[in-house]
């Protein structure tokens, strides 16, 4: 039986062109192209991590994912139960970054910032109070993360309602919480260091000027169909 995570990331990035199994065993995952240049983001984000964050370490990801998706096909095939226990680290951490990471270059956008509109800012407002409210309790538990991680605004498909969440190193939002994450912050040093040194809550409030919106509302669209 695959990792929840692994399952997760062949269900989310792959096409359904069959069983999930016989679909991991022919087909790897691949590193997506920005949908921006990589100096489009600035003076938020410089080009220079753009360039290292996408082509090295999500490449990296996408690597590690595909080597251990096929070392688990394997350990499967032999019935090596302790290869398949040993292995749902790596498929975690793998899948999550490239989950993530996959996400986050949609959810920023050169022409972004500002505020959502339509559905989105009015769930946003029911949920929060109002757009500052959600735009403060997101920004303090990122900056908060102890170490490496993630903060992010889900949709809750039971409750039907927007969270916040923060969740350490590359755990990927859904398995891990249940939330769809719609909007996330990177906030591994690779994603900063280089411009904005340790200063982590100058990196988070730009941020704010480079968010999607129009990816998030997609986004939202989509998970309010699957509650």
């Amino acid at each position: 039986m695959l990792s929840a995570v692994s399952a997760s990331v062949a269900e989310s990035i792959l096409p359904k062109t069959g069983a999930l199994g016989t679909l991991v065993a022919r087909l790897k995952h691949t590193l997506p192209d920005l949908p921006y240049d990589y100096n489009a983001l600035e003076p938020y984000i410089s080009a220079d991590i753009m360039k290292l964050h996408h082509q090295k370490h999500h490449q990296t990801y996408v690597n590690n994912l595909n080597a251990a998706e096929e070392q688990l096909a394997e350990a499967m095939h032999k019935d090596n139960i302790n290869q398949i226990i040993k292995l749902q680290p790596v498929l975690k951490f793998n899948g999550g970054g490239h989950i993530n990471h996959s996400i986050f270059w949609e959810v920023l956008s050169p022409n972004g910032g500002g505020e959502p509109t339509g559905d989105l800012m009015h769930i946003i407002t029911r949920d929060f109070g109002s757009f500052d409210r959600m735009k403060e309790e997101l920004t303090n538990v990122t900056v908060a993360i102890q170490g490496s991680g993630w903060g992010w605004l889900g949709y809750n498909p039971n409750s039907f309602r927007l969270r916040v969440a923060a969740l350490p190193n590359q755990d990927p939002l859904q398995p891990t919480t249940g939330l769809i994450p719609l909007f996330g912050i990177d906030v591994w040093e690779h994603a900063y260091y280089l411009q904005y040194k340790n200063v982590r809550p100058d990196y988070v409030k730009a941020i704010w000027n480079i968010v999607n919106w129009n990816a998030v509302s997609e986004r939202l669209a989509a998970a309010k169909q699957c509650s």
